[in-house]
């Protein structure tokens, strides 16, 4: 019991941190200059790995609770539950590389709208962003340079 308490404590720290952090660093400032295709992929793995924190959820574990890297973002059970009972909650996160199944355009709804790929609502414990244009176009391109192997 006391190790699922722990859990929930820190889930509630992991999402205040994230949301901080979007607070905080607020949209990209925007240069003269175009980034350069492998600045934009660096930039959009910044953010998936050091910001939002995406393989948190969407790599799956080890029996020690270690991120797998031969299946980095393919898709997890997801590991927190709620400390109260959430309508709707997802039981795994998709796969994220490679962007399977979405659009650019889908994506950049789920990044800049906060709302799925046809506007629906997005299933706890997925966070709501609302990312500028620039910085949603950053993590695609991350995500996309991501090639899933194929099964």
């Amino acid at each position: 019991m006391r190790n699922e308490t722990q859990k929930k404590i820190l889930l509630a720290i992991f999402v205040a941190t994230v949301t901080a952090a979007f607070v905080l660093l607020g949209p990209s400032k925007s240069s003269t200059a175009s980034p350069a295709a492998n600045g934009n992929i660096e930039r959009g793995k910044y953010l998936v790995e050091e910001v939002a924190k995406c393989p948190e959820c969407h790599t799956p574990r080890d029996e020690k609770g270690n991120l797998q890297p031969e299946a980095w973002l393919q898709g997890a059970p997801i590991w927190i539950s709620p400390v109260k009972p959430v309508a709707n909650w997802a039981d795994r996160a998709p796969a994220i590389a490679g962007l399977p199944g979405f659009t650019e355009v889908e994506a950049l709804r789920v990044l800049q709208k906060g709302t799925g790929p046809e506007g629906e609502v997005l299933r706890p414990p997925m966070h709501i962003y609302h990312l500028n244009q620039e910085d949603a176009k950053a993590i695609i391109a991350y995500l996309k340079s991501l090639h899933p192997p194929v099964h």
